[in-house]
């Protein structure tokens, strides 16, 4: 009976907005329509489709190939000093279900996630010889709690698990930690609607920062369960100390640091079901202290009346984002360019587009390039990594966090063909 209602409402869902018209919405100023709202958002997400002989496709220029595969649903990577990738593996959450329409959400969700369980561990890549083929694949840590944010600080790695912040000391060219981490700080995860904990550390090492995402879409479980969520939080790796950095991020799911400036940026996964073109993902820097509209208003001070209590000072204080990236992308890597890549793309970001749930047409399934000028974003997105999407209905991958090597490769976790991707120069 349950599964002939679910198949009933998705069919709804998907009939629910025709066409999901496109107005632009990259840049500083998106055009923002009204918020549409009814019984049902509009829900459609790609089914999985195989790669088969094909392969993603790049600029001119450029070539791409899988460094490593049969993974378990990979996340997020980072490129260690001696070159070696570590790839975090793992999928939480567990959110109960409030309304008929979070049941219908999360089916259609699950039609769009590899069948592979999360593996919850740490896996190392190492290319020996330089050659651009990682030939030794092999668990670093495993039984940790749906690992996501990396960094590596002054001899040792940090990962953020769902639940805690967590260390392992390490020595140049380990390949398997060699004991159990040791629990920096604990991590907010009471109910974990946004589960995944994204982390960058300061230029100097002395702080790390985490996203920790909200706890619902826009308040419908209450503040209460709000506390310390949709933030990211600056933590002290020495002591675990920490205190709020920035707050009103829905989803901070990406973090990282502008090379030469030190300034913290973010891509941050804004609200659902107000229309297929309501709200903006963003790429932003983060201000200390700076507040960034969640829930009460969104790129800006556009109030959103389903936030209960209403707040009208802190929408007056609320931070217009610096980039809009498009509704519903879910955008889920962030990472600086170097010159390595080439005069083209040396100047700016490549942002992971994990792809959409809440629109009948779908966008995102790619990675694109957002161009910097005198360290701001200027221009329109250049899609890098794009053919994962191969209709409305398939698509043969999901890319997740991206990392630039010191050698000039981008690197793209792509958590449904459970693959690593490796883009460099002809």
């Amino acid at each position: 009976m349950r599964s002939t209602l679910l198949i009933a409402a998705f069919g709804l869902a998907l009939t629910a907005c025709n066409g999901d018209p496109e107005p632009p919405q990259y840049g500083p100023n998106p055009n923002l329509p009204e918020p549409e709202r009814g019984l049902l958002p509009s829900m459609k997400i790609p089914r999985p489709a195989q790669w088969g002989n094909e392969l993603p496709k790049v600029p001119e220029g450029f070539k791409i190939q899988p460094i490593a595969t049969d993974l378990k649903i990979p996340r997020q990577t980072l490129a260690l000093p001696n070159g070696d990738i570590l790839v975090a593996e793992g999928s939480g959450g567990y959110a109960p279900s409030l309304r008929p329409k979070d049941i219908i959400a999360g089916f259609i969700k699950s039609l769009g996630k590899s069948a592979v369980k999360g593996g919850d561990r740490l896996t190392l890549l190492r290319d020996a010889d330089g050659d651009g083929t990682y030939e030794m694949q092999g668990v670093f840590a495993d039984r940790l709690n749906a690992p996501y944010g990396l960094a590596f600080v002054k001899g040792a790695i940090y990962v953020a698990n769902q639940d805690s912040l967590v260390r392992f000391d390490y020595r140049d060219g380990q390949t398997q930690a060699s004991g159990p981490p040791v629990k920096v700080a604990d991590l907010p995860a009471v109910i974990n609607h946004h589960w995944t904990k994204a982390m960058t550390a300061s230029a100097d090492g002395r702080f790390l920062y985490v996203g920790i995402g909200s706890n619902s879409n826009i308040t419908e479980r209450g503040m209460d369960v709000e506390e310390d969520r949709a933030m990211i939080w600056q933590i002290d790796p020495q002591t675990g100390a920490h205190k709020p950095y920035a707050t009103g991020l829905r989803n901070p799911t990406a973090l990282t640091i502008q090379p030469g400036t030190g300034q913290l940026w973010a891509v941050v996964n804004e609200r659902d079901e107000i229309g297929p073109n309501l709200v903006p993902d963003y790429l932003t820097s983060v201000r200390e202290g700076g507040f960034y509209g969640w829930p009460f208003s969104y790129w800006g001070q556009n109030v959103d009346p389903r936030a209960h209590p209403q707040d009208p000072a802190k929408v007056a204080s609320a931070i217009r984002p610096d980039y809009a990236l498009g509704s519903h992308v879910a955008a889920l890597g962030v990472a600086f360019s170097s010159p390595a890549m080439g005069p083209d793309f040396a100047d700016g970001v490549f942002v992971g587009e994990h792809g959409s749930w809440n629109r009948s047409v779908p966008v995102g399934y790619k990675v694109v390039f957002v161009p910097f000028r005198d360290g701001r974003p200027a221009g329109e997105p250049i899609d890098f990594v794009s053919g994962f999407l191969l209709d409305e209905g398939r698509t043969r991958g999901r890319p997740v966090g991206v990392t630039v090597d010191p050698r000039g490769a981008l690197i793209v976790a792509d958590d449904l063909s459970n693959t690593v991707w490796r883009v460099t120069k002809n």
